[in-house]
């Protein structure tokens, strides 16, 4: 399905997983991007960033704008995988098969690499770890993740910069044969860390994360705005007018 320009895959929760497991037996790049509808606005207006999500080889939906859109456009989105369940289930699994982990943090987040990797350590005892604190807005070459990244392969490699950077960022490493598998995961880290309060899991089903999100974070109006106001509105109409043309 193609929403605003951007395409989002319709799978079951199993065939994602699934996914991800044969990600992780090929050495060979892929990406997973968890597309919310913030992404979508941005990628909009943001053409170098669209171009990163179509290319990437899963793009889920994550945020319960993206089920509405769906429903507009005439279609029932399968699974609605938020980009913290999908991370955990992808630690799971590497965890099972001991296998190694990059974590690209920013260093101006709320959660440190250290922080991070002890909590990482105790809940997934398997991994193997890896990892540094890095200016985000630094290009790769320029960081402390470029001595590691050139020498070591590793089979996943997470990012939490924030898109669009995280997933641009990521791209980066399509032709340098060092990951397997790559994904941006925001601000996932922060509630493992227990320095940000997630939304009940009934809250979440429902898709009100953002009343939680708003409550706690007030001063995330304008992106809570856009994403369950602005969003909506916004492909209702390009819906319209795409059906429009099409007559």
């Amino acid at each position: 399905m193609e929403i605003l320009g951007t395409i989002i895959d319709n799978h079951t929760r199993e065939e994602i997983l699934k996914q991800v497991e044969t990600f992780l037996s090929k050495p060979m790049f892929h990406q997973i991007a968890t597309v919310n509808p913030e992404f979508l606005l941005e990628a909009e207006k943001n053409r170098a960033f669209q171009n990163v999500l179509n290319q990437c080889d899963l793009r889920i939906a994550d945020g319960f704008g993206i089920t509405l859109a769906f429903l507009f456009k005439g279609e029932k989105l399968r699974c609605r995988f938020p980009g913290a369940d999908l991370m955990e289930a992808m630690l799971h699994i590497a965890n099972e098969k001991k296998m190694s982990v990059y974590l690209a943090i920013n260093k101006n987040g709320l959660s440190s690499f250290e922080e991070i990797k002890n909590v990482l350590s105790k809940e997934y005892p398997n991994l193997i770890l890896s990892g540094t604190d890095i200016d985000s807005v630094q290009r790769v070459n320029e960081s402390a993740l470029t001595y590691d990244m050139h020498h070591t392969k590793y089979d996943i490699l997470l990012c939490n910069f924030g898109a669009p950077r995280q997933e641009i960022f990521l791209q980066s490493f399509k032709k340098k044969d060092t990951v397997r598998l790559a994904m941006g995961i925001g601000g996932s880290f922060d509630y493992l860390t227990r320095k940000q309060k997630r939304a009940p899991k009934w809250l979440r089903t429902i898709g009100m994360e953002w009343l939680w999100r708003f409550i706690l974070q007030p001063k995330r109006w304008v992106r809570i705005w856009k994403a369950v106001v602005v969003f909506p509105f916004h492909v209702f109409f390009a819906t319209i007018e795409e059906r429009r043309k099409n007559l």
